[in-house]
Protein backbone atom coordinates (compact mmCIF):
# COMPACT_ATOMS: atom_id res chain seq x y z
CA UNK A 1 0.00 0.00 0.00
CA UNK A 2 1.18 3.52 -0.75
CA UNK A 3 1.45 6.20 1.87
CA UNK A 4 -1.21 8.68 2.83
CA UNK A 5 0.04 11.29 0.28
CA UNK A 6 -1.87 9.74 -2.63
CA UNK A 7 -4.43 7.69 -0.73
CA UNK A 8 -8.18 8.18 -0.81
CA UNK A 9 -10.82 7.16 1.74
CA UNK A 10 -14.32 5.94 0.97
CA UNK A 11 -16.58 6.86 3.87
CA UNK A 12 -19.42 4.44 4.62
CA UNK A 13 -22.27 5.08 7.05
CA UNK A 14 -23.47 1.97 8.87
CA UNK A 15 -26.62 2.68 10.87
CA UNK A 16 -29.87 0.88 11.56
CA UNK A 17 -32.11 -0.38 14.36
CA UNK A 18 -29.91 -3.47 14.82
CA UNK A 19 -26.39 -4.54 13.85
CA UNK A 20 -24.51 -7.75 14.61
CA UNK A 21 -20.83 -8.29 13.76
CA UNK A 22 -19.89 -11.78 14.89
CA UNK A 23 -16.34 -12.79 15.79
CA UNK A 24 -16.51 -16.21 17.45
CA UNK A 25 -20.22 -17.00 17.38
CA UNK A 26 -21.57 -20.48 16.78
CA UNK A 27 -25.11 -21.83 16.65
CA UNK A 28 -25.86 -21.86 20.40
CA UNK A 29 -24.33 -18.42 21.07
CA UNK A 30 -23.99 -15.87 18.30
CA UNK A 31 -21.99 -12.93 19.56
CA UNK A 32 -21.42 -9.46 18.19
CA UNK A 33 -18.29 -7.35 18.26
CA UNK A 34 -18.57 -3.85 19.71
CA UNK A 35 -18.09 -2.43 16.20
CA UNK A 36 -18.16 -3.50 12.55
CA UNK A 37 -15.44 -5.98 11.59
CA UNK A 38 -13.33 -5.73 8.45
CA UNK A 39 -14.54 -9.14 7.35
CA UNK A 40 -18.16 -8.09 7.76
CA UNK A 41 -17.74 -4.81 5.87
CA UNK A 42 -15.72 -6.35 3.04
CA UNK A 43 -18.42 -9.04 2.80
CA UNK A 44 -21.01 -6.25 2.58
CA UNK A 45 -19.06 -4.63 -0.28
CA UNK A 46 -18.58 -7.98 -2.05
CA UNK A 47 -22.34 -8.62 -1.88
CA UNK A 48 -23.04 -5.14 -3.26
CA UNK A 49 -20.63 -5.79 -6.14
CA UNK A 50 -22.25 -9.18 -6.80
CA UNK A 51 -19.03 -11.16 -6.37
CA UNK A 52 -19.43 -14.96 -6.15
CA UNK A 53 -18.58 -16.38 -2.74
CA UNK A 54 -15.57 -18.38 -3.94
CA UNK A 55 -14.11 -15.61 -6.12
CA UNK A 56 -10.79 -14.12 -4.90
CA UNK A 57 -11.30 -10.78 -3.20
CA UNK A 58 -8.25 -9.16 -4.85
CA UNK A 59 -7.93 -5.41 -4.22
CA UNK A 60 -11.09 -5.43 -2.12
CA UNK A 61 -9.24 -7.20 0.69
CA UNK A 62 -6.22 -4.88 0.37
CA UNK A 63 -7.98 -1.71 1.53
CA UNK A 64 -7.01 -0.32 4.91
CA UNK A 65 -9.98 -0.37 7.24
CA UNK A 66 -11.04 2.03 9.95
CA UNK A 67 -14.20 2.60 11.97
CA UNK A 68 -15.32 5.53 14.12
CA UNK A 69 -17.99 4.82 16.73
CA UNK A 70 -20.21 7.91 16.45
CA UNK A 71 -22.93 6.13 18.43
CA UNK A 72 -21.68 2.84 19.93
CA UNK A 73 -25.18 1.45 20.49
CA UNK A 74 -26.51 -0.76 23.25
CA UNK A 75 -25.86 -4.54 23.47
CA UNK A 76 -29.12 -6.46 23.09
CA UNK A 77 -29.63 -10.17 23.76
CA UNK A 78 -32.28 -12.14 21.89
CA UNK A 79 -33.35 -15.29 23.74
CA UNK A 80 -34.20 -17.55 20.81
CA UNK A 81 -35.58 -21.09 20.58
CA UNK A 82 -35.65 -23.38 17.54
CA UNK A 83 -37.88 -26.43 17.31
CA UNK A 84 -39.81 -28.25 20.00
CA UNK A 85 -43.54 -28.25 20.65
CA UNK A 86 -46.34 -29.93 18.72
CA UNK A 87 -46.55 -29.48 14.97
CA UNK A 88 -48.99 -30.76 12.33
CA UNK A 89 -47.93 -33.58 10.06
CA UNK A 90 -47.86 -32.64 6.39
CA UNK A 91 -47.71 -34.91 3.35
CA UNK A 92 -44.12 -33.94 2.69
CA UNK A 93 -43.14 -35.02 6.23
CA UNK A 94 -44.11 -38.60 5.42
CA UNK A 95 -42.39 -38.48 2.05
CA UNK A 96 -39.13 -36.72 2.87
CA UNK A 97 -38.54 -37.71 6.49
CA UNK A 98 -38.31 -41.47 6.96
CA UNK A 99 -38.05 -41.13 10.76
CA UNK A 100 -41.41 -39.39 11.03
CA UNK A 101 -43.02 -41.81 8.60
CA UNK A 102 -41.74 -44.73 10.67
CA UNK A 103 -43.04 -43.13 13.86
CA UNK A 104 -46.57 -42.87 12.44
CA UNK A 105 -46.46 -46.38 10.99
CA UNK A 106 -45.10 -48.21 14.03
CA UNK A 107 -46.83 -46.21 16.76
CA UNK A 108 -50.26 -45.17 15.47
CA UNK A 109 -51.51 -44.50 19.02
CA UNK A 110 -49.11 -41.57 19.30
CA UNK A 111 -51.09 -39.46 16.84
CA UNK A 112 -54.74 -38.97 15.89
CA UNK A 113 -55.94 -41.12 13.03
CA UNK A 114 -54.86 -39.97 9.57
CA UNK A 115 -57.75 -41.79 7.87
CA UNK A 116 -58.72 -39.69 4.84
CA UNK A 117 -62.40 -40.51 5.47
CA UNK A 118 -62.38 -38.31 8.56
CA UNK A 119 -63.31 -34.65 8.14
CA UNK A 120 -60.58 -32.03 8.00
CA UNK A 121 -57.30 -31.60 6.09
CA UNK A 122 -54.66 -34.29 5.85
CA UNK A 123 -52.31 -32.39 8.14
CA UNK A 124 -54.60 -32.52 11.18
CA UNK A 125 -52.52 -35.26 12.86
CA UNK A 126 -49.74 -34.20 15.20
CA UNK A 127 -46.59 -35.57 16.79
CA UNK A 128 -45.62 -34.12 20.17
CA UNK A 129 -42.11 -32.74 20.57
CA UNK A 130 -40.99 -34.15 17.24
CA UNK A 131 -40.23 -31.03 15.28
CA UNK A 132 -36.69 -31.14 13.89
CA UNK A 133 -35.00 -28.30 12.05
CA UNK A 134 -33.16 -29.91 9.08
CA UNK A 135 -29.74 -28.84 10.31
CA UNK A 136 -28.03 -31.85 8.75
CA UNK A 137 -29.42 -32.92 5.39
CA UNK A 138 -28.49 -36.32 4.00
CA UNK A 139 -29.77 -38.82 1.45
CA UNK A 140 -32.03 -41.67 2.55
CA UNK A 141 -30.03 -44.90 1.97
CA UNK A 142 -33.03 -46.65 0.42
CA UNK A 143 -34.80 -44.05 -1.70
CA UNK A 144 -32.08 -41.45 -2.14
CA UNK A 145 -34.50 -38.74 -1.06
CA UNK A 146 -32.99 -35.83 0.84
CA UNK A 147 -34.04 -36.08 4.49
CA UNK A 148 -33.07 -34.63 7.83
CA UNK A 149 -30.07 -36.58 9.07
CA UNK A 150 -30.67 -35.63 12.68
CA UNK A 151 -34.22 -35.06 13.91
CA UNK A 152 -34.14 -33.40 17.32
CA UNK A 153 -36.97 -34.13 19.76
CA UNK A 154 -36.50 -31.04 21.90
CA UNK A 155 -36.17 -27.33 21.28
CA UNK A 156 -32.73 -25.77 20.94
CA UNK A 157 -32.03 -22.65 22.99
CA UNK A 158 -29.75 -20.02 21.45
CA UNK A 159 -28.44 -16.59 22.41
CA UNK A 160 -28.15 -13.96 19.69
CA UNK A 161 -26.49 -10.64 20.43
CA UNK A 162 -27.04 -7.35 18.62
CA UNK A 163 -26.08 -3.68 18.84
CA UNK A 164 -29.22 -1.57 19.05
CA UNK A 165 -29.39 1.99 17.63
CA UNK A 166 -25.70 2.15 16.73
CA UNK A 167 -24.13 4.39 14.09
CA UNK A 168 -20.60 3.95 12.73
CA UNK A 169 -18.52 5.85 10.21
CA UNK A 170 -16.36 3.33 8.35
CA UNK A 171 -13.40 4.28 6.19
CA UNK A 172 -11.85 2.22 3.37
CA UNK A 173 -8.45 3.59 2.36
CA UNK A 174 -6.77 2.79 -0.98
CA UNK A 175 -4.77 4.73 -3.60
CA UNK A 176 -6.99 3.50 -6.46
CA UNK A 177 -9.83 6.01 -6.67
CA UNK A 178 -11.56 3.99 -9.39
CA UNK A 179 -11.82 0.99 -7.04
CA UNK A 180 -13.38 3.12 -4.30
CA UNK A 181 -15.81 4.64 -6.81
CA UNK A 182 -16.93 1.15 -7.93
CA UNK A 183 -17.53 0.15 -4.31
CA UNK A 184 -19.40 3.38 -3.58
CA UNK A 185 -21.65 2.95 -6.62
CA UNK A 186 -22.32 -0.68 -5.70
CA UNK A 187 -23.30 0.21 -2.13
CA UNK A 188 -25.96 2.57 -3.45
CA UNK A 189 -26.99 0.22 -6.31
CA UNK A 190 -26.32 -3.24 -4.81
CA UNK A 191 -26.62 -6.43 -6.84
CA UNK A 192 -27.60 -8.36 -3.71
CA UNK A 193 -29.42 -7.54 -0.51
CA UNK A 194 -27.21 -5.94 2.13
CA UNK A 195 -27.13 -6.61 5.86
CA UNK A 196 -25.34 -5.10 8.83
CA UNK A 197 -23.72 -8.40 9.78
CA UNK A 198 -26.84 -10.58 9.83
CA UNK A 199 -30.00 -10.94 7.75
CA UNK A 200 -32.15 -9.55 10.55
CA UNK A 201 -30.22 -6.25 10.35
CA UNK A 202 -30.93 -4.20 7.20
CA UNK A 203 -29.13 -0.84 6.87
CA UNK A 204 -31.01 2.43 6.85
CA UNK A 205 -30.47 5.42 4.58
CA UNK A 206 -27.30 6.22 2.64
CA UNK A 207 -24.29 3.94 2.92
CA UNK A 208 -21.60 5.47 0.68
CA UNK A 209 -21.27 9.08 1.86
CA UNK A 210 -18.21 10.33 -0.01
CA UNK A 211 -14.62 9.78 -1.16
CA UNK A 212 -12.04 12.15 0.32
CA UNK A 213 -8.25 12.55 0.01
CA UNK A 214 -5.93 11.68 2.87
CA UNK A 215 -5.62 8.97 5.49
CA UNK A 216 -8.22 7.29 7.65
CA UNK A 217 -7.31 9.38 10.67
CA UNK A 218 -7.51 12.61 8.67
CA UNK A 219 -10.91 11.62 7.27
CA UNK A 220 -12.25 10.90 10.75
CA UNK A 221 -10.87 14.16 12.17
CA UNK A 222 -12.25 16.39 9.40
CA UNK A 223 -15.83 15.06 9.30
CA UNK A 224 -18.49 15.84 11.86
CA UNK A 225 -20.34 13.19 13.79
CA UNK A 226 -23.05 11.49 11.78
CA UNK A 227 -26.51 12.99 12.27
CA UNK A 228 -27.51 9.64 13.81
CA UNK A 229 -25.17 10.41 16.72
CA UNK A 230 -26.77 13.71 17.74
CA UNK A 231 -28.25 13.33 21.21
CA UNK A 232 -31.41 15.30 20.51
CA UNK A 233 -32.86 17.27 17.64
CA UNK A 234 -31.42 20.76 17.36
CA UNK A 235 -28.33 20.15 19.50
CA UNK A 236 -25.84 23.00 18.99
CA UNK A 237 -22.98 22.07 16.59
CA UNK A 238 -20.41 23.24 19.15
CA UNK A 239 -21.57 20.58 21.60
CA UNK A 240 -21.18 17.91 18.95
CA UNK A 241 -17.61 18.87 18.05
CA UNK A 242 -16.55 18.52 21.69
CA UNK A 243 -17.38 14.81 21.59
CA UNK A 244 -14.27 12.65 21.10
CA UNK A 245 -15.43 9.28 19.72
CA UNK A 246 -13.28 6.19 19.67
CA UNK A 247 -11.84 5.02 16.36
CA UNK A 248 -10.02 1.85 15.35
CA UNK A 249 -7.56 2.32 12.47
CA UNK A 250 -5.79 -0.46 10.60
CA UNK A 251 -2.03 -0.41 10.29
CA UNK A 252 -0.43 -1.90 7.14
CA UNK A 253 2.23 -3.59 9.28
CA UNK A 254 2.84 -4.63 12.89
CA UNK A 255 4.12 -1.76 15.01
CA UNK A 256 4.70 -1.27 18.76
CA UNK A 257 1.37 -0.72 20.46
CA UNK A 258 -0.61 -2.08 17.52
CA UNK A 259 -2.92 -4.96 18.42
CA UNK A 260 -3.74 -7.98 16.23
CA UNK A 261 -7.27 -8.87 15.18
CA UNK A 262 -8.32 -12.02 13.30
CA UNK A 263 -10.85 -10.56 10.87
CA UNK A 264 -8.79 -10.04 7.71
CA UNK A 265 -10.83 -11.82 4.99
CA UNK A 266 -8.88 -14.25 2.83
CA UNK A 267 -11.86 -15.74 1.03
CA UNK A 268 -15.55 -16.27 1.67
CA UNK A 269 -17.24 -19.64 1.25
CA UNK A 270 -20.17 -21.78 2.29
CA UNK A 271 -18.14 -22.98 5.29
CA UNK A 272 -17.81 -19.45 6.64
CA UNK A 273 -14.59 -18.53 4.86
CA UNK A 274 -10.98 -18.07 5.92
CA UNK A 275 -9.54 -15.15 7.87
CA UNK A 276 -6.06 -13.91 8.71
CA UNK A 277 -4.50 -11.44 11.14
CA UNK A 278 -4.34 -7.70 10.72
CA UNK A 279 -3.23 -4.89 13.04
CA UNK A 280 -5.06 -1.83 14.32
CA UNK A 281 -4.72 1.00 16.81
CA UNK A 282 -7.43 2.48 19.00
CA UNK A 283 -7.49 6.24 19.55
CA UNK A 284 -9.75 9.07 20.54
CA UNK A 285 -10.65 11.31 17.61
CA UNK A 286 -10.72 15.06 18.07
CA UNK A 287 -13.07 16.40 15.44
CA UNK A 288 -11.89 19.69 13.95
CA UNK A 289 -13.96 22.82 14.53
CA UNK A 290 -14.25 23.27 10.75
CA UNK A 291 -15.31 19.63 10.22
CA UNK A 292 -17.50 18.95 7.21
CA UNK A 293 -21.17 18.27 7.84
CA UNK A 294 -23.46 15.80 6.11
CA UNK A 295 -26.15 15.99 3.49
CA UNK A 296 -27.42 12.43 3.59
CA UNK A 297 -30.61 10.41 3.83
CA UNK A 298 -31.02 8.83 7.26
Amino acid sequence: MSGANNSRVLLVRLAGPLQSWGITGRFARRDTHSRPTKSGVIGLCAAALGLPREEPLGELAEVLFGVRADRPGTPLRDYHTVGGGTYPLRPRDLITDHQRAAKVTTDPLSVPSLDASEPGPFGRGELEAWYGSPKYVTADPTSGTLVSGEVRRHSLITERWYLADAAFLVGLEHPDTALLERIAHALEHPKRLLWLGRKACPPSGDLAVGIVPGSLREAFETHALLPDAVGYEGEPPAAVTRVRPWAWIESPRPLPGVGPLSDQPVHFGADGGTHGLRWETRRRITIAAHARGWDIIL
